[in-house]
């Protein structure tokens, strides 16, 4: 039984790149795709993600309102949210070049 739901795992992480690299062969410029890709990295981790930038998201813009200019404390939250198989560097890189939660990633590009 074990080994089914590894098999299973496997699998469902070879259909969602699947999925992945169709959308990729119209728009070669998602460099985020190509990052989860190449990172083994599987569709419920990338939608922790996206709701971790949702989240960082909405307090950059609270923030932004209460007349923050520096999103350092921002960034280190983002840091130690962020999943160990994603590479910081690589992740804001490629979301930018992909345009994912593009004002937010300027403001961590710049904590780099």
């Amino acid at each position: 039984m074990d080994q089914y739901l590894e098999l299973q795992t496997k699998v469902n992480l070879l259909e969602y790149h699947q999925r992945l690299l169709l959308k990729m062969l119209s728009s070669p410029n998602l460099e985020f795709y190509r990052m989860v890709i190449e990172n083994g990295i599987s569709e419920q981790e990338v939608q922790g993600f996206y709701k971790l930038c949702e989240d960082m998201n909405m307090k950059m813009a609270e923030q932004k309102a209460e007349g923050f200019i520096h999103f350092h404390p921002l960034f280190s939250e983002f840091l130690y949210s962020l999943p160990s198989k994603f590479d910081v560097n690589e992740v804001v890189h490629s979301c930018l070049g992909q345009g994912l939660y593009e004002s937010l990633f300027k403001e961590f590009q710049k904590c780099l």
